[in-house]
This record gives C-alpha cells, structure tokens and sequence, in this order.
C-alpha cells in the first residue's frame, strides 16, 4: 500500500502514443472534485443504512472504509492500494462470497450481491487507476440511492434523496470544471484571485465553492420544480408500486395460516408503524380502537392454525366498493340484531397500510362495506377478508362498520343450544391437554347458568387473576397453556385468548382466536390513529347461541402512556411520513383525480375572489366620484376643507425639501471654513467604508501606502482623486479641495458597493 503527501489522483497517468497527456488539475479544483465524491458516497451509502436491511457486519465495514478516506481527504492525503494486492484480494474474496452464499445467507442470492458491491465501492476508494473509475464510484452511488427507493417507503428518504441530488449535481460541474482544467492548454497557471471581506480573507477554493454552490441550487430548484409538475402530472394506472418490493416481515407472522405461541409477544416488542386510520367525524381520539384481522380455530397445544377454507369471491359492485354486508350476516338476521344491539353505530374510516407481507385486509368489526384500489377480495366463512389482487398490494383503503357494541342483559338471558350444524373445528382440544384445565374451566363456570355468563365469567377470571407480561420464557415448556394457567400466572395476549378460547371449548362453548390489532396513539396534530406493531393483539370470539358470535378480551388492560414533548415531536414526524405514504408513495389515479378536482376548485374560488375584490373596489371608486362630484355641483363649501389640507402638505413638503437643501448648504459652508477638520473626518468615514468592503486602515500606512494596496482598479482610482485632495484640504488648507471631498466619498462608495 502506497502513500503520498499530495493528491496523485490529479496527476496524469502515462497515455498511449499519440494522444495528449492531461496535465494535474489546480489543487483547489481537485479538492473540491474529491470532497464532492466523497459526500455523495457517504449519502448513497447513508440513505441505504436508512432502510434498516443491512446487517451491522457490513455497516460496520464500509463505515471504517468511508472514515478512513475521509481523515486522509482533510489531511490531503491518499493510500493507494497497488494493483497487484487489489488483485489477491478479489481473488480472495470470491471465496468468501461464495462462503457467505451458502453458509450466512442461506443460499439467498441478494444479501452475497449486496456484500459483493459495498466490498467493490470500498476496494475503488483506495484503488483509482483511471479517470473512469470516478465515474463507476458516482454510479455505485447512485445504485445505493436507487436500492433505498425500493427497500423502503418512509419519508426520511425524501430528505437522503434531496441531499443525493444537490451533491451529485455539485460533483459532475465539479468533475467539468477539473477535467476543462486539465485539458486547457499551459499557458499561464490557473490563479484564482483571493478577496477579503472583514476581517477574513476569501480564499480561492472558497470563492470557487460559492460559485459552484450557488449555480448548484439553482438547477436543484429547476430540477426539483420540474419533478413535482411531472410526478402530479403525468398519468397514474396503479400505485403503491414500489411497495410490493418494500415488504415488511415485522407482524406478517401473527397473521399467517399458522401462528405459534409467542409469535405476537415478538411483534409486540417492536414500535415499528404499521398503519394509519382516520375516523370520518373523529377529533378527539376517544374510541378505543380495534382492527379485526385473522381468524385461528385448530390448536394443538403449541400452534394455532386455520384449515384451508373455500372463499367467498367478492368483486367491486360499483366504483371501488365491496358490498360484504350480506356476506358478514351468515346467523339468522334476528340474532345478528340482538349480537350488535337495536342501534346501530356506523363508522366510516380510512386505512393508510405500512408495506407487510400479508394479504389480510383489517377491519372495524362489524364490517358492512370496503373501497379500495384492488379488483377482488375473498371472504371465508370465519368473516376474514383478503385482497387477491396480487398486481395491488393493500395500501389504502376505506371502510363501513357496524360498531355497536351487543346488549349484555339480552345475552345474559339466552339458553339455547349450540346448533348441530356448527363446524368442529370450534369445539377441538389438543389430544394432550392437561386434566387440570377442564377442572378449572368447570369451577369456574360452576355457578352461571347461560352460555354468555359462562364465558364471561371464564373472561373475568383470567383478567383479574392473572398478570400481563412481554417477557417470554427462554424455553418454550411442553404444555404452554398449564405452564401460564398453573406455574407462572403471567403472560401476554396469546397466551390469555389461547386458554379462553381452550377453556370455552371445554364447556361446550364454540370459540375461536382473532388476531388484529387492539389501542392506537391519537396523534392530535392529523387527528389519525397511529398503529404499531406493539399495539397487535389476539382476542376471542365465542359463539352464544341465540346472538351469535360475541367478542370477549381477557387480557388486562396496560397502562396509557404519558404524553411528552418528546412524543409531541413524534407526531409531527408521523404525520409527515403519513402524508408521504398518501400523497407519494400511493400516489394513483384516484389522488390525481382528487388533487385535480381540488385545484380546479381553489382557482375556481380564488377568480371568483379576486373579481368580487375588483368590482367592490371599482364600486368605491364610483361612490367616491359621484361624491366629490355631487359635492361640487351643491355644496361648493364642502370642498374647501380638503383643498386647505392638501395646500398644507404641499407647503410642508417644500419647507422640508428647502430645510434639506440649506443643511447641505450649510454643511458644504462649514467644510469651507474648517477645511483641515473637514477633511480628516471624511478620511476616517472613508477608511471605515473601505474596512467594511476587506480593506482595512492600518495606522501605520501612509494614505499613498493604503491605496496602494487596493487591488481593484475602478476602486483604487476613486481613492487616489479622494487622497489627492484630502491632502490639499488637510495639510494646504485648501477650501475649494475640502469642498470636492463630500461629492468624492460618494465615487469611493459607489465603486466600494460595485465591488462588494
């Protein structure tokens, strides 16, 4: 490994017969090009680390490699790995990739190809043979920047994104201007002029930088600008596309086919932001909020998991809506009424999906209509919706639900019996469940007669005498449900509904588990419900003859967390990246209709506006016209007044213009008389001047000494006349040199601003 004391990459390497060597660009040129690639890695490689989807291995390791480059790029100094070690270490870590392969990867082809590319940006950094080389540095950059984009939806790419953009149009002029320097001919060296403003004096390579930063901006802004027309502009078919490539696998597990216990206790250690939802007519956030996600009915003791069911495939009725109505009303029409009592509770709300990698779609139960984007939706017999339009992936959607809650004293009351037809799978126990829970089941059911006090009584039980907890045992025991019920008394919702719905089925009570989500954050600043993944929950549904199925949560309830500034400040950032989930990366047909019909509206109003403003103010000039006019023809004496006051305002004007021109008469009397104190005051305001533009007066320079060490040809000029005749008023006396001294310090202000 080779180092130098100075940059060689200005320098030209050996060129082929025939053509013209490049001669080294000027330094500033080339440390300004240098520190342009370098921030524009670091921004590629910063938006990719954005994602969250590189292991901390390769963080790590192209880390090390950017600080290093960096400390030598501010001491002016490269390493340079020689060609041959550049070579054995490709060769070596072919090995590796293949290692990483088949070993760290798990045959997974992506991981080994993203390793393999950060190695080869770290490997160019210290190896740069030809100018080319540069140019593949700028494209892996820009390839970091792209991944980003389809690995990940948040709004913090926007700001990633933004910086990528103004450094990489600051690193091609940049890369322009070095290689124009290094193809124009020796002449003369370049020399960039240095200016001094204050104190500080303006080097070349700032001079330079301010250049290029502000011609930077302004092509950001005409970039940017043209962006924005062209992305509300042009056409949508479908959005959300890049979410597809952006799946989540964070909660994708509690709502799968199969779901162990223990699953959602992980989901629930992560404050990752799942989904939006709006509430029409909601500004308080009082509604305890419940998403109705996945149905599990077969349990053996470890997992819950559902059967493969024949779906119900319901397709849009008109516009985007799916009428699932009839659909969710499979019990006779009388016991849906007594479930959800005589009055209803409609909710209309708006979902805004995180990218996950299922198809469920959640929502308020009872739900009676869904509108979203996709063409198709499956409807089982257990109420839970998926979208099988696999070319759009759930994103938004819009929701109608019944949300009212059933009347307790009708269900106390209900005694019939479980209906033959109900499937088996509702009433299945493990083949190995402990004896103890049927006992407990049955004694704690001892003294309730109706299905519906049975399980509430079962509820009840389980919320008051048990204790919530997120902490998973180590290792999982052989019986989970007798372990919780019996041994540690403590455990998360799975573990609650799990020995509800268990406990239910050994008393002949239909049950089944749903997975969702249960509380959301209220962000007051977007008036949405903010769902984390902490906030996934399972609960029962059991089936009370008579009224259907009812809902029943034995887990007790958590503590409200208390609002800090520092959540505030979250709530703002959420409702930023809620606004970036809608209006960007769901972008669609239907947001451009909107955004097209509502602008069309504003100008509509604003026209409308500005003619109403228009024609009041034509209306007043009117009245006042027809006023004075009316005033003139029959009462003559009424204009006497204004004209008075308006005679008045002429004369105090003149009296202020005549006041002026006698002070500056007075003032160029007073230079007259004492031409010597004259001219050393106007000296010193001179001096000042010129100190303020980087010219500042040392009292030990003569007045010849002081121009002589301005640089600016107009400037100086100006002085010399000023200094001639300070001089002459100063040291001769001379009234009519002290009279040209006010009129010459303007010269020297004006050529002083034309400077500066």
């Amino acid at each position: 490994m080779s180092s130098a004391a100075s940059s060689p990459h200005g320098a030209s390497p050996a060129a082929p017969a025939g053509q013209a060597v490049l001669r080294p660009a000027p330094e500033e040129i080339e440390r300004l090009f240098q520190t342009s690639l370098f921030l524009l890695i670091a921004t590629g490689f910063a938006a990719l680390v954005g994602t969250g989807k590189l292991d901390a291995v390769s963080v790590l390791f192209v880390l090390a490699a950017l600080v290093v480059r960096g400390v030598l790029l501010l001491q002016h100094r490269t390493v340079t790995i020689p060609r041959r070690v550049a070579s054995w270490i490709g060769v070596g870590y072919v090995l590796l990739f293949i290692a990483d392969f088949y070993f760290f990867s798990g045959r997974d082809f992506v991981r080994p190809a993203v390793h393999l590319v950060l190695f080869g940006m770290c490997m160019k950094l210290f190896n740069i043979e030809r100018e080319r080389d540069y140019v593949y540095l700028a494209v892996l950059s820009f390839v970091m920047v792209l991944a980003s984009a389809i690995l990940t939806v948040d709004s913090a790419f926007l700001a990633a994104f933004a910086l990528f953009l103004v450094l990489a149009v600051f690193f091609f002029m940049a890369m322009e201007l070095r290689r124009s320097a290094r193809k124009a001919p020796v002449t003369a060296p370049l020399v960039l002029p240095g200016l001094r403003r204050g104190r500080r004096a303006v080097t070349p390579m700032q001079r330079l930088a301010g250049s290029l930063t502000r011609t930077t901006a302004v092509m950001v802004a005409a970039i940017l600008l043209t962006g924005t027309v062209l992305f509300f502009a042009m056409p949508r078919i479908s959005g959300g596309y890049f979410s597809r490539y952006s799946q989540s696998d964070v909660v994708s597990t509690g709502f799968s086919e199969t779901v162990s216990l223990g699953a959602i206790g992980r989901i629930q250690q992560s404050g990752e932001v799942v989904a939006h939802v709006r509430l029409e007519g909601e500004a308080g956030g009082e509604r305890s909020l419940r998403l109705r996600g996945a149905v599990l009915t077969e349990f053996d003791g470890k997992r819950w998991t559902n059967p493969k069911q024949d779906e119900e495939i319901v397709s849009q009725s008109y516009g985007r809506a799916f009428q699932i109505a009839s659909h969710a009303a499979q019990e006779p029409r009388a016991e849906f009424l007594v479930a959800r009592g005589p009055a209803m509770d409609r909710v209309r709300y708006r979902v805004l999906m995180e990218p996950l990698s299922t198809n469920v779609v959640f929502t308020i139960p009872t739900a009676e209509a869904i509108f979203g984007s996709f063409r198709q939706i499956g409807i089982d017999q257990d109420l839970t919706f998926r979208n099988l339009d696999r070319e759009r992936p759930i994103g938004s959607y819009e929701g109608i639900s019944d949300a009212a809650l059933p009347l307790t004293t009708v269900l106390d009351k209900l005694h019939e019996a479980v209906p033959s037809t109900m499937p088996a799978r509702y009433l299945q126990l493990p083949g190995q469940l402990d004896p103890r829970i049927p006992a407990l089941a049955r004694e704690v059911t001892a003294k309730d007669g109706t299905p519906y006090l049975r399980a509430a009584a079962i509820e009840r039980y389980l919320k008051t005498k048990f204790g919530y907890t997120l902490q998973l045992p180590s290792r999982q025991p052989e019986d989970p449900l007798a372990d919780f019920l019996f041994r540690r008394k403590m455990g998360h919702c799975e573990y609650f509904a799990s020995s509800m719905a268990v406990m239910l089925r050994t008393v002949g009570i239909p049950s089944r588990v749903i997975t969702g989500f249960r509380g959301a954050q209220f962000n007051t600043i977007n008036k949405t419900y903010i769902v984390r993944a902490s906030d996934a929950h399972s609960w029962v549904e059991a089936y009370i003859p008579g009224a259907g199925w009812t809902t029943f949560d034995p887990t007790p309830p958590g503590g409200m967390p208390v609002l800090t500034p520092w959540m505030r400040a979250q709530m703002y950032l959420d409702a930023a990246r809620e606004f970036w989930r809608e209006w960007i990366v769901n972008y669609d047909a239907v947001h451009q209709q909107a955004l097209t019909v509502s602008t069309v509206r504003s100008t509509r109003n604003r026209l409308q506006d500005f003619r109403r403003w228009c024609a009041t103010r034509y209306e007043h000039m009117l009245n006042a016209a027809r006023r004075v006019h009316r005033a003139a023809t029959e009462e003559p004496q009424s204009l006497v007044r204004p004209l008075r006051r308006m005679v008045i305002a002429l004369l105090l004007v003149a009296a202020a213009l005549l006041a002026f021109y006698l002070y500056r008469r007075a003032r160029l009397g007073s230079v007259r008389r004492s031409p010597v104190s004259a001219a050393a005051l106007l000296y010193q305001r001179m001096t000042r001047r010129l100190a303020r533009n980087g010219y500042p007066h040392s009292p030990q320079q003569t007045p010849e000494e002081f121009t002589e060490s301005i640089q600016e040809e107009e400037l100086r000029a100006a002085v010399e006349r000023f200094t001639a005749h300070y001089q002459q008023a100063r040291f001769g006396a001379s009234p009519e040199a002290a009279a040209c001294l006010p009129g010459l310090l303007d010269e020297v202000r004006r050529a002083a601003r034309a400077k500066s």
